[in-house]
């Protein structure tokens, strides 16, 4: 009889993930309600509350399966053997053509903040670790003699870096680049951050 509750219990919460992944695709994280969530999911709107403590709760837990889609589609971007620019690239290039499909789940990844008080889960925080370690990997293969901490900053700049230009212009803000330039300008910031660091 236990097994069958949590059988039901499992379905419902792929369910409400499932919703509310096509609710965040449709029209962005800043409309998501719960209400929609649950009657898009077939279930009763306290059903929601019986499978995550709150609608941030289920948040994370669709941002946690944006993240693992977008580690997948880095992960097929690089190839082994490359060279620590050719990965720089490949990565770059694959981060601009997620965060253009799927924009809105991709924004999310960054626009969801707990309630104040509430810190993220460490489970969660561990699953964005793969976004530096994919690009400290080739760093470190093609720089051996260059300090652990000194290739971690550069790992981390690198994200930010092309995060933050592509970040800007999906935004339209007065300093964003053009989507028709911006594949040629991440491609030329991966070039430059591609460099030995000092």
């Amino acid at each position: 009889m236990a097994g069958k509750r949590e059988a039901k219990k499992e379905d419902l919460r792929s369910r409400l993930i499932a919703a509310g992944t096509e609710l965040i695709r449709e029209q962005g994280l800043k409309n998501l309600r719960a209400r929609d969530i649950a009657e898009r999911a077939g279930a009763a709107l306290g059903g929601l509350y019986t499978v995550f403590d709150d609608l941030d709760g289920l948040i994370l837990h669709i941002n946690s399966g944006t993240l693992k889609r977008l580690e997948a589609a880095l992960n097929a971007a690089v190839q082994p053997a490359a060279d620590v620019q050719e990965a720089f690239l490949s990565l770059s290039l694959a981060y601009l053509r997620f965060a253009l499909a799927e924009r809105n789940l991709w924004s999310a990844l960054f626009e969801h903040r707990m309630p104040e008080g509430a810190p993220v889960p460490e489970w969660h925080l561990a699953e964005h670790g793969f976004l530096i370690g994919l690009i400290a990997a080739p760093l470190a293969q093609q720089f051996p003699e260059a300090a652990q901490e000194d290739v971690a900053v550069r790992a981390r700049t690198f994200f930010a870096a092309v995060h933050g230009v592509i970040s800007l212009s999906l935004e339209g803000r007065f300093i964003g680049i053009t989507p028709e330039v911006l594949e040629r300008e991440i491609t030329a910031l991966a070039g430059l951050l591609a460099r030995r660091p000092n």
